[in-house]
């Protein structure tokens, strides 16, 4: 156990970073992971953090259980951890942890490609259904949120760490799957829910979610297998994008189980 008390202290100084800089990771190669519950759901998952940063008052509750996991904690007071953290109440301990490699796509992987979505709560969710619903790879296309920030960290609630995530990748990444590609759009193709019925919905498959304002890009329409729509008899417009990924990937979930 290491004790800091300075606020320039280094590593401090390189966690503030990572926590108010959303692509800061893509620059030091390491993810600040904050609060217990994604720091044992990363433990949970086999991944090992490089530091553990705690306040004093979460030492000395259960520094037995902290000591295995890591050979450098860091112990700071309160008003220090408060400085480090992008939350309105602080969680009183973090993880920094490495950035993964550059990984390849897998081409029948259950897939959910991300085109363009930039809202970081959104962008967690999704990945948060994905990970609930079998669809252990995510596709994230250029111009997308990234996926590791703090903010999309927290809204995937730990889906993160048993996923296969791609992020910044081009359209043409797409020709190397060797699954459908199914797109949503709030107008065309057949009702999700009516595939589902008639067992026409595959279960492996690639679910294109578009931009937040612009839906699925003209190009990746032109690449769909098919084109699907979901129904909305309340009649608005069209779904927030995390809402009808979750109903998407549910249907395909349940197509597999039939």
């Amino acid at each position: 156990m290491i004790e800091i008390t300075s606020k320039n202290n280094a590593l401090l100084k390189a966690i503030r970073r990572l926590s108010q800089d959303p692509s800061g990771y893509r620059k030091q190669g390491r993810i600040w992971c904050e609060g217990d519950h994604l720091c044992r759901a990363a433990l949970d998952r086999g991944v090992k953090p490089l530091q553990v940063v705690m306040t004093q008052a979460i030492w000395q509750s259960a520094p037995l259980a902290w000591q295995d996991v890591c050979d450098q904690v860091f112990v700071l007071p309160p008003d220090l951890f408060a400085g480090l953290s992008g939350l309105e109440s602080p969680a009183q301990m973090g993880f920094v942890l490495a950035c993964a490699s550059e990984q390849a796509i897998h081409p029948k992987q259950p897939t959910v490609v991300l085109d363009r979505v930039q809202d970081a709560g959104n962008v967690g969710a999704i990945l948060r259904s994905a990970s609930a619903f079998g669809f252990k790879q995510v596709i994230a296309l250029r111009g997308t949120a990234a996926l590791w920030s703090p903010k999309v960290l927290r809204a995937g609630m730990g889906a993160h760490f048993g996923m296969h995530l791609i992020e910044s990748a081009p359209t043409e990444c797409l020709a190397q799957l060797q699954i459908p590609l199914l797109t949503t759009s709030s107008h065309l193709g057949p009702f999700v829910h009516e595939l589902l019925t008639q067992k026409r919905l595959p279960a492996a498959c690639a679910w294109v979610m578009g931009h937040e304002g612009q839906g699925v890009s003209e190009e990746i329409m032109a690449l769909a297998h098919m084109q699907v729509r979901i129904a909305q008899p309340g009649g608005e417009e069209s779904l927030n994008v995390a809402s009808a990924a979750a109903i998407c990937l549910h249907a395909s979930a349940s197509a597999a189980l039939s």
